[in-house]
This record gives C-alpha cells, structure tokens and sequence, in this order.
C-alpha cells in the first residue's frame, strides 16, 4: 500500500494493492495493523454508506465532542473531498486539503480526528464510503459552512445544491479563533 501526506500531513491518502484480472479485481479497504503502522492508528466503530447526484454539496460537517477519524473511499463515482483543519494549535489550523476520490482511480484518504469534512460529486452519481472512529451523536453535530470566505475552498462545483440544514451552517469565525 502506497501511503502519501497531504499538505496538512495528518490527512493522508491511501492507495492500496489491486489485484485483477478479466473478471474484475480485489482490494482491502482496510486491514487495521497496516493502517496502524501507516499513522492511522484508531479504531473504526461505525461505517457509512452515502449515495449522491452530480452538483451535491455535503458538509462541511465535524463532531464537537466526539470528534471522528474517518476513512473514505468511492465505491463507485467521482468526488472531490475535503478535510478542514480545526486544531487551535496546530500550524495548519482553518486550512484546508482536498482529493479526488473516485472509484476508478481507487484512493481513499484519511482524516484524522480535530478536522471538518465534507465533499462534492463530480459525477452524474457517487456511492461514498467511510468508516468513523466513533459513533455519530446527532446532538454533538456541527459544520462550518460550505462556501466561508475565510476557509475560502475552492470548489469545482460552482453551483452546488446543498441541503438546508448545511446552508445554515455559520462561518467558521463563529467556531473557532486562533489566539494562541
């Protein structure tokens, strides 16, 4: 398995073996004491299974006291995905990193823990992927919103549709302020 660093070094992107042949191929998406021994040490509790249509804006979504690592991949689809840094003390806290995830090209990224998510779908659908450290707590939901001119991400989706509940998400100022 090739493992890179993005430019928050914490996020990291995954590509795995591909074994195939004229009847279609095999892959782990995930074997806990390799991943482990890449930086990605915790423990998954809760997969998710998402599908969405071209131009869907989700996110940009974190837990406030039960932060979750997440590991996604693209089953079957293109997105662009992206992770925000809200560690107050870290160098690259409010920055954020992005991927293209799809299921041809069969990378996963790994967000760890103190980080915002969301992502958007390039393609006419996206089935998406991911395992969660902890459990989801509806009432420790929270997110940023998507087009804060502050974290300033760049989306290829011009237009997205985003649901309302993440229109309303407030500006990233709201959350957090770096006063160290």
């Amino acid at each position: 398995m090739k493992v890179t660093n993005t430019a928050i070094p914490e996020v990291l992107v995954i590509e795995t073996d591909i074994f195939g042949d004229e009847r279609g191929f095999f892959k782990e998406t995930h074997h806990q004491e390799r991943y482990c021994q890449a930086g990605m040490d915790c423990q998954f509790v809760q997969d998710n299974l998402s599908f969405s249509t071209k131009n869907i804006l989700r996110g940009i979504h974190f837990q406030r006291r039960f932060p979750q690592a997440k590991l996604i991949t693209v089953i079957q689809g293109e997105i662009f995905d992206v992770a925000v840094d809200l560690r107050p003390l870290s160098d690259t806290f409010g920055q954020w990193v992005s991927v293209v995830l799809s299921g041809s090209n069969q990378k996963q990224i790994f967000i760890p823990e103190g980080f915002a998510h969301g992502f958007c779908v390039l393609s006419d659908q996206a089935y998406v992927y991911y395992k969660c450290s902890e459990f989801y707590h509806p009432e420790d939901e929270a997110g940023i919103h998507w087009a804060d001119p502050t974290i300033n991400i760049d989306w290829p989706v011009k237009n997205p549709i985003v649901s309302p509940k993440d229109q309303k998400h407030p500006s990233f100022q709201i959350f957090f302020k770096k006063d160290c």
